[in-house]
């Protein structure tokens, strides 16, 4: 329930900022885009895996926040002795939100965020992390961006064996963006969180091409890693997607 506190508190912030924002301006700007993939098999072993991704981001002429959630769910079947066996292998959900108040230098902001997560067969089963930082824009050309943010945070999870682990992270992210034509995009995300007991990469490498004006297909490969985990769990996950991506 904590943990759900915190990110309730966390998006109630981003959104009453925006709200004061629109009052004293102007209504921000809303790009909200879903997506969905889902690959199911049949005969001798048979399953459904699915994969889902929102992302809403707002801009106001004072703030520029995000709300995003993800999920992926695998489930196999198998026939044993004439008795269909159902096992679930992958179960997990993750929610985020940011509130970016802006600078006067042009994509410079101060933030503030909050992240959720449950992963039933992860090296880490429940997982919460608030932070504050400063983003920027490394660097910009016609038709890249690199994107930075630094900032100290806070981290709260529950390991598979049951270890509670908590205390202040250093967090950083870097994002970048080419826009190869108008019909065609590659993104390469990183995100770091480090403290005293783990460090956690969380990486998503994807490349976009647009079908219509509103939707677009997407291939995806994306890996976290914690430098340690319990013994019987691996230190690497990895998934890769295909997804369509729907835009309004």
């Amino acid at each position: 329930m904590k943990y759900l506190t915190t990110l309730i508190l966390a998006s109630g912030l981003a959104a009453s900022n925006a709200l004061a924002a629109e009052d004293i301006e102007q209504p921000g700007n809303w790009i909200i885009s879903a997506e969905i993939g889902a690959i199911t098999t049949s005969g001798n072993t048979s399953g459904t895996s699915v994969t889902g991704k929102f992302e809403a981001l707002q801009d106001t002429p004072l703030w520029s926040n995000e709300y995003t959630g993800n999920g992926y769910l695998k489930e196999d079947r198998n026939r044993i002795n004439g008795e269909d066996i159902r096992t679930r292998s992958a179960q997990r959900y993750q929610l985020g939100a940011k509130a970016g108040y802006k600078l006067l230098e042009e994509n410079s902001t101060l933030y503030m965020l909050a992240s959720l997560a449950e992963d039933k067969y992860g090296a880490y089963t429940k997982s919460a992390s608030v932070g504050v930082g400063h983003g920027f824009r490394w660097y910009q050309s016609a038709n890249k961006t690199l994107d930075m943010e630094f900032g100290p945070g806070y981290f709260d999870g529950t390991r598979a064996n049951g270890e509670q682990e908590r205390g202040m992270i250093v967090r950083g992210r870097a994002a970048f963006r080419w826009k190869i034509n108008d019909n065609a995009a590659f993104a390469q995300n990183l995100t770091v969180e480090r403290g005293s007991w783990n460090m956690r990469s969380t990486s998503e490498t994807s490349l976009s091409t647009r079908i219509n004006g509103s939707m677009q297909m997407k291939a995806a490969f994306r890996a976290q890693n914690d430098s340690s985990v319990p013994v019987d769990k691996q230190n690497t996950d990895t998934q890769t997607s295909l997804t369509l991506v729907y835009s309004f």
